[in-house]
């Protein structure tokens, strides 16, 4: 499925034309450029590669140096070379990747309209170990009549001498967020073509400054 990389910039608030407040999150979207490409013959299947941001190449390692120059897309500036910061592949047909070139740059526009629908991924925030009642939303125990220090814990996980262990994904305390996460069916609010910007209606994964991935709706909302 086709799409683009962005930095979440933050969210904000915009008015529609019948009055109504609307949420949106702020995604920058400049600087999408075809970094390579996947073939069915070489590769097995069709995709293109998309670049993303940019970083000091001395950063990178030897075979990403090697990628990008191959490619030709280290850029010269002020004496310092950069390379693309994210790199992510898309999978496309054939045809579609036929018609795209290494070094061309993406638009927003090309892909998205205002109205459209799209699926943004990103990596969740990290609010490290947590327990069930901010985990998993628990209510916890009662908070009268005996309770003795039992007041946030999850309860019985209800296993006896059958089957004599504990089921695997019991909701228990454990690492809360830091993963990979996709909202869907976000509607595109508006695309700033000259400032490189999308505004998307409500809120996505990540912190401001993360990256996320803007892609075409898999389930469109009837």
């Amino acid at each position: 499925m086709h799409g683009i990389l962005g930095e979440k910039v933050g969210m904000t608030a915009i008015f529609s034309a019948d009055g109504l407040q609307v949420p949106v999150t702020v995604v920058r979207v400049t600087g999408n450029r075809v970094c390579g490409k996947r073939t069915v013959e070489r590769d097995g299947y069709s995709a293109i590669i998309v670049g993303f941001g940019e970083r000091p190449a001395k950063r990178a390692t030897r075979p990403e140096r090697g990628f990008f120059a191959a490619a030709n897309l280290i850029e010269e500036r002020d004496g310092r070379e950069y390379v693309k910061r994210y790199v992510r592949e898309f999978r496309l047909t054939p045809e579609q990747v036929a018609a795209y070139e290494i070094g061309d740059t993406l638009s927003p526009s090309e892909l998205f309209e205002e109205g459209n629908v799209c699926d943004v991924t990103g990596t969740s925030k990290g609010r490290g170990f947590t327990g069930v009642m901010k985990r998993y939303n628990f209510r916890g125990g009662k908070a009268t009549h005996g309770v003795h220090e039992y007041f946030r814990h999850g309860g019985s996980i209800g296993m006896n001498t059958s089957p004599a262990r504990v089921f695997k994904k019991r909701k228990m305390p454990g690492q809360h967020g830091n993963a990979r996460s996709t909202v869907q069916n976000l509607a595109v609010v508006q695309i700033i073509e000259d400032e490189g910007l999308m505004l998307i209606r409500g809120g996505i994964p990540g912190p401001n400054g993360g990256m996320v991935m803007i892609r075409k709706a898999v389930k469109r909302r009837h």
